[in-house]
């Protein structure tokens, strides 16, 4: 199923309609991608979910009515497979981090949420924890990577709550260590602060962590997932912690206006996703690794290239970023002529202004598909994106 791109900012030349739509044919159209679902259709997402739900829940119960059924299955299996004794289902992550964050700072009496300038709340939200919660954030670090023991204990004001998202996507999907994330984690409790996990994309985080999802995720107090970035749902998140944090956070979920009649489209497709994707999702960490090595040997290589950087590197989870020099409508159109002319495409997410003028960044997210690219083929595809982007930008 398709993967969501959060980035904003220029598809690409003119950031038209017409380009857009030329990107999205070119993407659909290539035989060879890392990750499938580009540029998918109503027909395409509804023909997938009606073959994948029969295998994975009973399609003759009754539809679900305002989260019992497959709602109330898929937050079973969630609490399960995380190790806390409840989870609920929510229409989005936002509003399910949102509710904890809230929940937790009732509890605490302390309204301050301790948290890296580049995670989501402060990055998409548009200041809600402000705004709708009344809640502040402070900064341990502004570093790109999570912030360290000693950050969080020597921060210079009383929180009620440590924040980490896992892995912090803006950075570049990157994680800690285990030991260090228990060090953070311990801190945290020194300051006797509560935990909370932004773990949209904590499944993927335990080949890094070299532990069970359910010991990783038992660190916190309690745990946001997702089910559409790394496990293809169609859309959803769930909350998993204590039964009497959840039974708060289902009431405030009501409250927010979370609490949808009908959810079985996303709740069965979640479930889809747990049972075939996330027992693949190691493999597709590493060959990440595989990945990212052959594009920087490509671009190392290639002529007209000043300057490449492939981050992290090897990469933490199966996402990674890809920095160059060059515009980003320049990266747009040889990604999209690419595709067209060779049905071969390895930047299919959109490429994005640095703060450093004169640089690019995109993100590059692995699914099922790579694993039938070897080395050799990253290699000559990222040869041949960089003959493209240099021969664009000398034309420009």
């Amino acid at each position: 199923m398709e993967h969501a791109n959060e980035q904003a900012g220029p598809a690409g030349p003119g950031d038209g309609e017409a380009f857009a739509a030329r990107r999205r044919a070119a993407f659909r159209g290539a035989g060879r991608t890392l990750r499938d679902g580009h540029g998918a259709t109503l027909r395409d997402r509804l023909g997938r979910l009606a073959a994948d739900a029969a295998a994975v829940h009973d399609l003759d119960e009754p539809v679900d009515r305002y989260g019992n059924g497959v709602v109330a299955a898929l937050e079973r299996r969630v609490a399960d497979l995380l190790g806390f004794p409840a989870a609920a289902f929510f229409p989005t992550g936002t509003m399910a981090q949102q509710v904890a964050l809230r929940c937790w700072a009732e509890r605490t009496g302390n309204p301050v949420v301790a948290l890296h300038p580049l995670a989501h709340p402060e990055m998409h939200e548009e200041g809600a924890l402000g705004a709708v919660s009344g809640l502040r954030t402070a900064h341990p670090t502004r570093e790109p990577r999570l912030p360290t023991a000693d950050e969080v204990r020597d921060l210079g004001e009383p929180f009620g709550t440590l924040m980490l998202e896992l892995p912090l996507r803006e950075a570049g999907f990157v994680l800690p260590t285990w030991d260090e994330l228990t060090a953070v984690v311990a801190a945290a409790r020194e300051r006797d602060a509560v935990v909370h996990f932004d773990g949209a994309r904590l499944w993927e985080a335990t080949t890094r962590m070299g532990r069970p999802l359910a010991e990783v995720a038992g660190l916190a107090d309690s745990v946001y997932v997702s089910f559409y970035k790394s496990l293809g749902g169609l859309s959803g998140a769930a909350l998993a912690g204590p039964d009497d944090l959840i039974a708060e956070a289902v009431s405030w979920r009501h409250r927010y206006g979370g609490n949808l009649y009908e959810q079985f489209p996303a709740a069965l497709s979640a479930l889809a996703g747990l049972a075939d994707v996330l027992p693949r999702l190691p493999l597709h960490v590493a060959h990440a690794r595989v990945v990212a090595a052959a594009v920087a040997e490509a671009f190392a290589a290639a002529p007209g290239f000043p300057f490449f950087r492939v981050h992290p590197d090897p990469p933490h989870t199966q996402e990674f970023q890809v920095w160059l020099p060059f515009a980003p409508e320049v990266l747009a159109e040889a990604a999209v002529a690419q595709a067209e002319e060779t049905g071969a495409v390895l930047f299919t997410q959109s490429w994005q202004a640095g703060a450093v003028p004169g640089l690019a960044c995109t993100e590059v997210s692995l699914g099922e598909p790579a694993l039938a690219w070897s080395a050799d083929e990253v290699r000559e595809a990222a040869a041949e994106f960089a003959r493209r982007a240099v021969a664009l930008a000398a034309g420009a």
